[in-house]
């Protein structure tokens, strides 16, 4: 399916936010998400279905001061 991540369009085979992060290269990252907006927490990432046309924002934290 279709997707926009942090932006940019591409594909992805798979149908939940979990999966989708580790196909795209995420899978042993810290970071934070959310989808169309949306806050999705690490622990509800595996049941939060995808849609095509969905946009996902992948954010790493940031150290500083």
């Amino acid at each position: 399916m279709n997707i926009t991540l942090n932006g940019a369009a591409c594909e992805t085979a798979a149908t939940d936010l979990a999966a989708a992060l580790v196909e795209l290269g995420f899978a042993d990252a810290v970071v934070a998400t959310a989808v169309n907006g949306a806050f999705v927490p690490a622990a509800a990432r595996g049941d939060f279905q995808l849609n095509s046309g969905d946009q996902i924002e992948v954010l790493a934290p940031m150290q500083g001061g």
